[in-house]
């Protein structure tokens, strides 16, 4: 708390005064809210999902797991294992800071869909171009992450691999498998589909695609805020203190849609291509959001009647739910059967079969 405090700007008092009580209030309750915001991406998501969905996934019981879901890879942060902070666990699949790629000097538009041969890019770009990235301070850094500009569309990318592999192998169980196998198969899907909806609500904050998601850093003649609790204010205290409801959001859900995916002509993912579109459309957000915030429209005094705030916050979220539902159902629709677990399972009957005959 002292740290928050000691970064508030200092340009004018009364600005510090009315800031103090919004950081307390951040800093106390930001992993809970922040949870809130992720619960109604998902729960957005859900309520946009077409009728021919497969309903399980509607069952009561199922979309809350789906709803406390998309708190998961926050709570993975907690822990204080380096190997885990460094994978499953670690804050750079939840961003992506844009501007780094191209100080890398690579091309936002051929960026490649897998993550180690980005890796091996970005890497090799970085050390060419020492001069365009910020010195890292070996105190802060280790597990080794602040390297690296951020994996989310990877994260994004791997999840609706696995989204697929689910209902590939769903559908082999269904027609072939145990009711045991089909409740397992269907549980794995509604993980997965929880999980990563924290990913594609993280994206729908423009502060995580951006380099800037503490406060303003570098070359600043709009004199935008350089506080660095601007971030966790965004996710969590604004929404709550405007008391902003899932309710409120509803009335605007509209029928999600498949991801149209046309095969690239470089041989890169479709699906990936998608994702970093995705990213940099919400990036385009960043500079107008911290014209709002410069204009006012965030502090906690206003919070309860700001109609700009309040919509750009609602406008993000329901971005967060509409991606994801779409994400789901791009999964679903391009998830063929899972032909080698087909045969597996036919093995399985014959052999049943055979063990029941009369000797």
């Amino acid at each position: 708390m002292t740290k928050l405090l000691e970064n508030l700007p200092m340009r004018k008092s009364s600005l510090r005064q009315l800031l103090l009580p919004a950081a307390l209030f951040a800093a106390g309750t930001a992993s809970a809210w922040d949870y809130t915001g992720h619960r109604m991406v998902n729960q957005l998501a859900l309520a946009a999902l077409p009728a021919d969905f497969p309903a399980f996934v509607r069952e009561p019981a199922n979309a809350e797991r789906i709803a406390f879901l998309a708190g998961e890879a926050d709570r993975w942060r907690n822990v204080p294992d380096l190997i885990m902070k460094q994978s499953g666990g670690s804050w750079t699949d939840h961003f992506c800071d844009l501007e780094q790629i191209p100080d890398a000097g690579l091309d936002l538009a051929k960026v490649p869909s897998l993550r180690y041969d980005f890796i091996l890019q970005f890497a090799a770009g970085r050390a060419t171009h020492p001069e365009k990235f910020p010195a890292i301070d070996p105190a802060k850094n280790a597990d080794h992450s602040a390297q690296w500009p951020g994996f989310a569309p990877w994260a994004i990318s791997e999840y609706y691999a696995r989204l697929k592999s689910g209902f590939s192998y769903l559908k082999v169980f269904e027609e072939l498998g145990t009711a045991a196998e089909v409740t397992n198969a269907r549980a794995n899907i509604v993980y997965v589909m929880g999980v990563m909806g924290h990913y594609v609500g993280d994206c729908a904050q423009p502060l995580h695609t951006t380099v800037h998601h503490n406060g303003w850093i570098g070359p600043n003649p709009n004199e935008y805020t350089k506080w660095t609790g601007f971030h966790s204010w965004i996710d969590g205290g604004f929404v709550a203190k405007a008391r902003i409801k899932v309710g409120d959001m509803m009335p605007r859900v509209v029928p999600a849609q498949a991801i149209t995916l046309p095969p690239q002509a470089d041989g890169r993912d479709p699906f990936f291509v998608a994702i970093m579109n995705y990213l940099i459309e919400q990036n385009k957000l960043v500079e107008p959001l911290y014209a709002l915030e410069k204009k006012g429209v965030f502090k906690a005094d206003v919070a309860a009647t700001s109609t700009e705030g309040q919509e750009f916050i609602k406008a993000r979220l329901l971005t967060g739910g509409q991606m994801l539902a779409s994400i789901w159902i791009t999964a679903w629709k391009n998830a063929g059967p899972d032909n080698y677990l087909r045969g597996q399972l036919i093995k399985r009957a014959a052999g049943g079969a055979e063990s029941g005959k009369t000797k």
